[in-house]
């Protein structure tokens, strides 16, 4: 007969077996992928291709479930309540870090409740009007916030987005204030620039180009340290006098307690997928840069991020 401590080893090791084998059976079911924001966008795009990808490989569908609102908070809290067995994951993009800064009671720690799977692209930002707004280059865009401080608008993805905290930069260069009209996604935001009811808005250029090569869109500049490789012919905001950086980058994160082996497995699907053709293709035709690395390397990016737009937000004076 097992004395206590007999058991208690016993069980232990059981415990320890059963998250082994659920590890390595994973996964016996299908995989809900959510995207915190509306279909259309970068991130719903990059997520597509790659859990159709990750399906194929993993024998199991992985269903892509766009859960929009509150600055990307809603869909991220929905993954953060799901159990921590591997079965939902969460696509999170820049609003993710910024609003560990910017939101105030967030149902959930941005650090601790998230655990890292792997980064998967990256989208360079443009700073765009329509054709209608009166001006066809920066220092004209620049003339006119000048001259009517306070009256011009620019669109973001939501509050706390990457396009956001752009936006708040660009205020910030300018030494002038902008009205920030925030949108459920990029899509919603895009559409109403083509529309003129708003002035102006950094986007992802993947969704830009085709709207600026068509004429439906001015690109006023590029936010990137040097000319993109992506759009040559348009000059960046630095060499335009604007030194300001932006970008879109997107990745996978799953609840903290999901086990060390569905991880691991989960990043080397995803750099699997990355690999492709059809997701190479799909990213070189979509002018998406295709980022990779570990686990460990995405968390060390997150919190550089957080520390970065930390930064950002304390200096504009941003506040929900």
């Amino acid at each position: 007969m097992m004395n206590r401590r007999e058991c208690l080893v016993t069980l232990l090791a059981g415990a320890s077996a059963s998250v082994g084998a659920q590890g390595s059976a994973w996964p016996q079911r299908a995989i809900r992928w959510i995207v915190p924001f509306p279909p259309g966008g970068t991130t719903d795009a990059v997520s597509r291709l790659v859990a159709t990808e990750m399906a194929h490989a993993l024998g199991q569908p992985v269903v892509v479930e766009n859960r929009p609102g509150a600055g990307t908070v809603i869909g991220v809290d929905a993954a953060v309540k799901a159990p921590a067995d591997g079965y939902t994951v969460v696509c999170v993009a820049n609003s993710f870090c910024a609003n560990h800064t910017l939101v105030k009671n967030l149902p959930y720690d941005t650090l601790a409740d998230l655990r890292p799977v792997g980064l998967m692209g990256m989208s360079e930002h443009v700073l765009a009007t329509h054709p209608q707004s009166g001006f066809k280059t920066l220092p004209e865009f620049i003339a006119a916030a000048r001259q009517k401080p306070g009256k011009l608008s620019y669109a973001s993805f939501g509050n706390g987005t990457s396009a956001h905290l752009a936006g708040a930069m660009l205020e910030a260069a300018l030494g002038v204030p902008l009205i920030h009209v925030p949108y459920k996604g990029q899509a919603p935001a895009m559409n109403d620039l083509l529309g003129g009811q708003v002035d102006l808005m950094f986007g992802n250029w993947p969704e830009f180009r085709q709207h600026v090569q068509s004429g439906r869109m001015v690109a006023l500049g590029m936010a990137t340290a040097q000319r993109s490789a992506m759009a040559r012919q348009i000059p960046t905001l630095t060499e335009q006098g604007l030194a300001i950086e932006s970008n879109s980058w997107n990745g996978l994160l799953v609840r903290t307690g999901v086990p060390d082996a569905v991880v691991e497995r989960l990043s080397a699907e995803i750099q699997k997928a990355l690999q492709a053709p059809s997701v190479v293709q799909a990213f070189r035709e979509g002018g998406i840069a295709s980022l990779s690395g570990t686990p460990a390397q995405f968390e060390r990016f997150i919190r550089s991020e957080v520390d970065k737009y930390a930064a950002v937000i304390r200096k504009a004076g941003i506040a929900l």
